[in-house]
Formats: structure tokens, sequence, C-alpha cells
């Protein structure tokens, strides 16, 4: 069946294989567009990004076509090829094998643009691993309030 209308917002982390800073500040734009293009390729847009050294953050509206593996999946490995046969690395450049997604309800779009925007003042006061363990904390314990976990 056919949709005519979606409402799936997603917030999506990409982590650098063994979290190693190799995303440089010279070349963050060119990534960031480069996938803004490979989304919205696939049917889906992309309200906001930030690509930090180790990590990207981007929060996109997805095509019901994809779920987010898919997403995730397309983006990492188009992005990884990118990033290497331009050289954009000192090293070779890899994802990890696995990300992180986060569902956003539409009210929470604007805030979560800001904080996804707002990633190198984030970072002057946290730590990726910190700014990770807490999502982490806040989705299971939303799952424990909804009774979906122990």
């Amino acid at each position: 069946m056919k949709i005519e209308y979606n409402n799936l917002y997603t917030h999506f982390i990409l982590t650098t294989l063994h979290r190693l800073p190799v995303i440089d500040e010279k070349h963050r734009q060119r990534i960031e567009k480069y996938i803004t293009g490979i989304v919205n390729n696939n049917d889906s847009h992309l309200y906001s990004i930030y690509a930090n050294p180790e990590h990207v953050h981007f929060l996109i509206s997805r095509s019901p076509k994809l779920s987010e593996e898919n997403i995730a999946t397309i983006v990492a490995e188009s992005s990884q090829r990118f990033i290497n046969e331009n050289e954009l690395c000192a090293t070779h450049f890899a994802w990890q094998d696995s990300a992180s997604t986060f569902s956003v309800s539409k009210s929470d779009v604007d805030k979560v643009c800001k904080y996804i925007l707002n990633q190198p003042e984030h970072h002057k006061k946290i730590t990726f691993q910190e700014e990770y363990e807490t999502f982490i904390k806040f989705y299971q314990k939303t799952l424990q309030h909804l009774g979906k976990i122990n």
C-alpha cells in the first residue's frame, strides 16, 4: 500500500571505527554535504547534521520504504567510500559496524536540530562517551517507564 504521508523522524549517530578522531575539521562540511545528498537521494529529508572528529549526528525524516538499518547502511557504506576515494582522512577511513538511532517526535524536531548543530559547544563540556551513555540511559528509562524492558 502506498504511504501518502509519514512522520518518521530519526536521529542517527554513526561512530568511526574504534572511536578514533579521524574526521578533520577542514573536511567536515564536505562530508556533511555528501551525507545530505545520500539522504535526499533516498527519498528522505535531512534536517540537521554535524560531523564530529569521531562521530556524526544527523536527523532525518525518512522514507517509509527504508528502515533505520537500511538508511544507516546506505549512508555508512557510501560515505565511507567517498571519504576514502577523496582521501579526506590521513588513514583508511571506516565506520563501526553498528550505529544508533533514536525516534524523535515532530514536536522535538527543532530541539534535536539545535542539539545537533550545537555539537562543538556541547563537546567542550562532555565527551562523546558521556554523551552516548546519557542517550542510552534516557531511552532505557523511557522504555522502562513504558513497561518495554525490565
